[in-house]
């Protein structure tokens, strides 16, 4: 929600007949073109309007560590089929061999 400058009214001044057009500013919700955004974007994009995804990744319940783990997952399919063994991969990426064939399974599904 965007706040721009807004002129303050006793409530003693208000006139009754009035006062339902009267926005509080809890309910004030002004247009993009006058709010001042600093689009900062994030890890994955210099800016918001830059993003790669359709959704913010960070509106979906677990989404950075769901994507994260989905690229973990291609890398370890793609160093397999180059020919590392599973024990290799587990050592490389820091998890337990069963993680790493649970991996492939996974992303050789998709």
């Amino acid at each position: 929600m965007c706040y721009s400058n807004i002129l303050t009214i006793p409530s003693g001044e208000i006139d009754m007949r009035t006062k339902d057009l009267i926005v509080s500013s809890d309910e004030l919700d002004l247009p993009p073109e006058y709010c001042h955004y600093h689009d900062n974007g994030c890890e994955f994009a210099n800016s918001c309007l830059n993003c790669p995804f359709e959704r913010c990744i960070y509106d979906e319940p677990g989404g950075k560590q769901r994507y994260l783990r989905k690229l973990r997952d291609r890398e370890i399919l793609e160093l397999y089929v180059k020919g590392r063994k599973i024990k290799e991969l587990a050592l490389l990426f820091g998890v337990s061999q069963r993680t790493v064939q649970r991996a492939l399974k996974k992303v050789s599904h998709e």
